[in-house]
């Protein structure tokens, strides 16, 4: 996970200090994931302006389509002498990735200090830890940390087609496939089924084959029906409530990988849309780290976007 910038980063701001230091001037802080990009305008650290538009990483849309949405963000935040830009996406695994999403940037803000780098580092920032585990649940899933010396280290992160276990991507195509075995076997649609069929828009499991494999749907429409995973799952259905204990096991993995990496206990960060609205996927990831000997486990309490003004006011 790479970062790409125009200028080294600026000292720290004293605490109690308005408008000196780092976190003086106009910040836009972005959050770009797999279903949206997320923007906000900090004044002298105060968010001034708070926006929302497609996704812009260009791992999930067409070039053309990020750089359309991140002209319609900034059309939207407001104009004004920018001195930096701090922005958070996934799939920003290379120099190349973090250039190529920065080169969509610059021409907005003429003149600011443009930085991207994987979201994660940006949930870790938000959980107000320097140092431990951020793991992403959401349209995608990653975990990245880092420990007191320095060092970092990754798991997962791969892409919807290589892993993203335990996301929503994968819980879609889980309920999916559940639909399929149903049908297989000769099994009546039960809810989860249901529910799937309708949103779907079909009238039978086997139409979710060529729908599936569809151009007209991608990664975020599928990610979009993990919700019928967690609304049968709290109905009761047995099946969903498997599921969402197999995706908190799969996240734990991720992050006692990355703790064993760095040596240290944590605290492990769960953050993004499912880790930090979904409880039973919550209770099962805290389940899981602790049969791994990770007891420190916290749900992020804040949007990850607003673990930018740490990262901005952190020493180089």
């Amino acid at each position: 996970m790479q970062n790409s910038e125009q200028t080294p980063a600026v000292p720290a701001q004293k605490s109690g200090v308005p408008g000196a230091g780092p976190l003086a001037g106009i910040i836009i802080g972005l959050d770009i994931g797999g279903t949206k990009t997320r923007g906000i305008r900090f004044e002298d650290g105060t968010p001034a302006a708070d926006e929302s538009v497609g996704s812009s990483n260009v791992q999930n849309v067409s070039r053309d389509e990020a750089a359309r949405n991140i002209a319609e963000l900034f059309a939207r935040i407001g104009k004004g002498p920018v001195s930096r830009v701090y922005a958070g996406s996934g799939g920003i695994d290379t120099a190349e990735d973090a250039e190529a999403l920065a080169a969509l940037i610059r021409p907005h803000v003429p003149g600011a200090v443009v930085t991207v780098v994987h979201d994660s580092r940006l949930l870790l920032a938000a959980g107000r830890a320097r140092t431990g585990v951020a793991v992403i649940a959401g349209t995608g899933s990653a975990a990245w940390g880092k420990n007191a010396d320095g060092a970092e280290a990754r798991a997962g992160g791969w892409g919807y087609l290589l892993g993203d276990e335990g996301s929503g991507y994968w819980l879609g195509r889980e309920a999916v496939r559940h639909s399929l075995r149903r049908m297989d076997q000769g099994l009546a649609v039960d809810a989860l089924t249901a529910a799937l069929l309708e949103s779907c828009g079909v009238d039978h499991p086997n139409r979710l084959i060529a729908m599936f494999h569809s151009p007209d749907t991608g990664r975020r429409f599928w990610a979009q029906q993990a919700r019928h995973v967690v609304e049968a799952a709290a109905r009761g259905h047995q099946e969903s409530r498997d599921m969402l204990d197999q995706a908190g096991k799969d996240l734990a993995g991720l992050a006692l990988q990355v703790l064993r990496q760095l040596g240290i206990n944590g605290p492990v960060i769960l953050g993004s849309g499912l880790g930090m609205n979904v409880v039973p996927l919550q209770e099962a990831f805290r389940r899981h780290l602790a049969e791994g000997g990770a007891a420190d486990v916290r749900v992020l309490d804040q949007e990850p976007v607003f673990g930018v003004l740490q990262l901005v006011a952190e020493p180089a």
